[in-house]
């Protein structure tokens, strides 16, 4: 059998939730055109068995209980020795991988035979994927300032720092690689269809395959639920926010569908670092013309739109308690609601039916 495996590494905060629960949806209609998206098992999830296997790919293990990660590369990597035609993987967390991660991914699947490698990779300007970026380490937990985030950037310190940086990715990722088998999907500025059309024409498919419309999205909070959650982060012990229940209080319900709906000023790029934004992004953008991988978009969407005026930004590490202080009463209306909603813990049918689902996983 042979198969073309088309990898998405990445980058976070390019449309990455959406693109992987769109294909899960779709993945029995695209299968009829031989285009596959594998998942470990039927009771998990594409986008999940990615994540997993991602994770034990990199030799980390987060998102979850202790160990339940462990062979699910391994575990991937059968199922895709037994597909044939196209194969999507896809998650963000693989895009600042080592050299030495990449050889065994290369390894892998030179091992299968008759196998060749696609690299996607989806880039967006920095003057809304910074923000973004802080604000998605928040909702996972994590309590630096918005100045200190920023600074550590610069530095190319924090490890999504190192997946923004686009050349240095592909760079890693396309060592050895054919250039048109490396694929850079830029994000455009504006909203709709035509990432999706991209990332499509990047994989080889036709949208016509995936007709089903995902209705996920990884909405943003303002600068005072931002601030707000930062601020409880840091009166949450570290094992607690390492917990999954972590995520499906205070990312899934609290932050991904609570306080989205309040009215508040949105998070931007301080203006003094916009020059430095548009400085990377002309680099990258020279960078991509000279290497000959293949472009799927517009690489001018990677320069950042107009510099925030000094009316239109807000400090988050300057939010008065004010607006703090509403956004944590509304969060403690939503909390209040969910306790009151959820059955009782100790209650024996709860109880065994928890046993099931953990046996199950």
């Amino acid at each position: 059998m042979s198969r073309t495996v088309y990898l998405h590494v990445g980058a976070p905060k390019t449309g990455t939730t959406y693109l992987q629960d769109r294909l899960a949806l779709n993945a029995a209609t695209l299968a009829e055109h031989g285009v596959h998206v594998p998942a470990r098992n039927r009771l998990v999830s594409p986008a999940l068995s990615h994540f997993r296997a991602a994770l034990d790919l990199l030799g980390q293990d987060w998102g979850g209980a202790p160990g339940h990660a462990r062979g699910s590369w391994n575990a991937l990597m059968r199922r895709v020795s037994r597909l044939e035609g196209t194969v999507v993987i896809s998650h963000e967390i693989l895009a600042p991988a080592a050299p030495e991660v990449v050889a065994r991914v290369r390894a892998d699947l030179a091992a299968m035979g008759d196998t060749e490698l696609h690299v996607v990779y989806s880039a967006r300007d920095l003057g809304r994927q910074l923000p973004a970026a802080w604000q998605e380490s928040i909702k996972q937990g994590r309590r630096w300032s918005y100045r200190r985030y920023l600074r550590k950037v610069q530095q190319g310190k924090p490890w999504f720092a190192r997946a923004f940086d686009l050349p240095s990715v592909l760079e890693t990722w396309g060592e050895g690689l054919p250039r048109e088998h490396v694929h850079v999907v830029t994000v455009p500025h504006e909203r709709g269809d035509e990432l999706w059309h991209r990332f499509c024409r990047a994989f080889g498919i036709d949208p016509a395959w995936a007709p089903r419309e995902s209705r996920r999205t990884n909405p943003s909070l303002g600068v005072a639920e931002t601030v707000m959650l930062r601020h409880l982060n840091r009166r949450i012990d570290r094992v607690t926010r390492r917990e999954a229940a972590f995520d499906q209080l205070l990312r899934d319900m609290l932050a991904q569908d609570q306080l989205v709906n309040r009215r508040s000023r949105p998070l931007l790029l301080p203006p003094r670092l916009h020059p430095w934004a548009v400085e990377r992004a002309e680099a990258w953008i020279e960078w991509l013309a000279q290497s000959g991988v293949d472009v799927v978009g517009d690489p001018a969407d990677l320069l950042p739109g107009p510099r925030a005026t000094r009316r239109a930004y807000v400090d988050p590490d300057a939010v008065g308690p004010r607006p703090q202080l509403a956004a944590a009463l509304d969060a403690l209306a939503a909390m209040t609601h969910e306790a009151a909603r959820r059955p009782d813990p100790t209650d024996r049918l709860v109880v065994k039916a928890r046993d099931r689902l953990l046996r199950r996983d």
